[in-house]
């Protein structure tokens, strides 16, 4: 070092002690550039590191926003900077304004600023992981801008480990960032057509994520009009079958006598009726999913044959003793209490266990909370859309009686209900009028509230408030704060208002 002068000694000695003492990886970077711009007089002052084939800035004393920073990018081999990346060796441009290697992608320097650019490697076990470049007064002396390679090319030997350091952090932020995002995507987005974000919901999406992969045979349970048939759906899109046929049986729409044969078809002459060979359900779905719905309406006979059907996979039609191998993936539905027929010996409980090795439960659209709205909104547009009644919304009073209901026929009678609203709305909006009578019953219903016939207009209003008040406490286990935000009134009017009511 007997050819660095003393004031570059002391900046090298600062440096050191900063790379030393700092444990912010970053905060050496810019700590090295803003020594180097008070001591040195080096301007702009900048890191970048290596990604991949790409190279960004990792800190710099210049002023650079973030569209400047998303610019200022470099592939290996692109500009001085590139150049250095890729050869491992520094580059001196005595005049930026007339070598056209010089990019100035981040336009920070004037069109004829008199500038010098030196740009040296960042070098960790042999490899090139980043830069380092400063700008320089125009001088002339060419001997200054080699003492300064030189200097660059220690200090850079000194924060290679920082560099290093601060290049792993970010990868991994990275890395941890967008398994987050991913992890959420999979919590949020709903497999297939279906809607919701309530914890139950996500917990049946998680499900349908883990047993599609499979060909485990699955059962779905819920209330009728709950969407047993779109997670069937669900998981056959997820599956390695997404491209096969999705065949579907409606075992209580089918009298006992046509069950079999829709199943497994019959040959010709197989009974009364039968002129021609029929293939069956089973035969259909071969490569794909067959979907067995409400299966508990199955009569004991037809539950033995089935069961010998899921256990051998093989099945003859009607009138033939040919054996039919299958290859379907079996999903079951029922809304019935199976473990009550079991117990009054109308279910096969062999039958039970053969079909329900991945359950899946559906909640109420009850116990959904605001999945009812978001639901109601999804059905508003597709259904203006077929009406050609378009930007169709939801007035606030509407949209309260909705939530407020305990929707006995679930999804399916939520759907009904807005298709009916959106035929008798007359203004685009749908008011609380335009809901069927039984959702507006329900939601003034006088339960414990009696309304005198000859009370006054005011005072059946207050007793109509009275009762919403009070509904809306007892679905929130009496958090006025709760029952504020789905009612839309502020904290302040609420607690006025249950004062008035006498609710306090």
């Amino acid at each position: 070092m007997k050819n660095i002068a003393t004031s570059e000694i002391s900046v090298l000695r600062e440096i050191a002690s900063a790379v030393m003492r700092e444990r912010n990886v970053r905060e050496i970077l810019e700590h090295v550039l803003k020594i180097l711009e008070r001591d040195m007089r080096m301007m702009r002052g900048t890191f970048t590191l290596l990604e991949g084939d790409e190279l960004r800035i990792e800190a710099t004393t210049s002023n650079l926003n973030a569209e400047e920073l998303a610019i200022g990018r470099y592939r290996l081999g692109e500009g001085i900077t590139g150049l250095v990346a890729k050869t491992g060796k520094a580059e001196v441009v005595f005049d930026i304004r007339s070598d056209r290697r010089f990019l100035n992608r981040t336009k920070a320097r004037g069109i004829d600023e008199p500038l010098s650019f030196i740009c040296v490697p960042l070098i960790h076990s042999g490899h090139v992981i980043g830069t380092l470049s400063v700008d320089r007064e125009m001088t002339g002396d060419t001997s200054t801008l080699a003492r300064d390679v030189m200097l660059l090319e220690i200090i850079a030997n000194l924060c290679a480990e920082a560099a290093f350091v601060c290049r792993e952090q970010c990868a991994e932020r990275e890395a941890l960032a967008n398994e987050n995002r991913e992890l959420r995507g999979r919590l949020s987005a709903s497999p297939g057509e279906m809607l919701g974000t309530c914890p139950e919901m996500c917990a049946v999406y998680e499900q349908i994520r883990q047993v599609a992969p499979s060909d485990a045979t699955v059962l779905i349970r819920g209330a009728s009009g709950t969407g047993k048939e779109l997670v069937a759906r669900a998981i056959q899109s997820l599956s390695s079958r997404a491209d096969g046929p999705f065949v579907v049986i409606n075992c209580a729409a089918l009298p006992e006598s046509l069950v079999e044969s829709e199943l497994f078809g019959h040959e010709k002459g197989a009974f009364t009726d039968a002129h021609t060979r029929r293939i069956g359900r089973a035969e259909a779905a071969q490569g794909g999913t067959l979907f067995l719905d409400e299966i508990g309406d199955l009569t004991m006979t037809m539950q033995v044959k089935l069961l010998r059907f899921l256990q051998e996979r093989t099945f003859s039609r009607i009138g033939s003793n040919v054996e039919i191998t299958s290859n379907v993936r079996f999903i079951a539905a029922t809304s019935l209490d199976l473990e009550d027929l079991m117990a009054r010996k109308l279910f096969r409980e062999d039958l039970y266990y053969r079909l329900s090795v991945f359950p899946i439960t559906l909640p109420p659209l009850s116990a959904r909370g605001d999945d009812v709205l978001v639901l109601a909104q999804h059905f508003l547009s597709k259904i203006s859309s077929k009406y050609s009644k378009s930007g169709m919304s939801l007035s606030v009073a509407a949209q309260n009686m909705l939530k407020n209901y305990s929707w006995p026929g679930n999804v399916r009678e939520l759907e009904n209900c807005i298709e009916r609203a959106v035929l008798t709305s007359r203004d685009g909006c749908i008011q609380g009028y335009d809901l069927p009578a039984a959702i507006r019953k329900d939601n003034f219903a006088d339960e414990d509230i009696s309304v005198p016939d000859d009370m006054t207009l005011d005072g059946q209003l207050a007793a109509f408030e009275k009762k919403i008040l009070s509904s809306a406490m007892r679905r929130h286990g009496g958090n006025r704060a709760a029952a504020g935000r789905q009612l839309g009134v502020s904290p302040r009017m609420m607690n006025y208002r249950l004062k008035k009511a006498g609710l306090q």
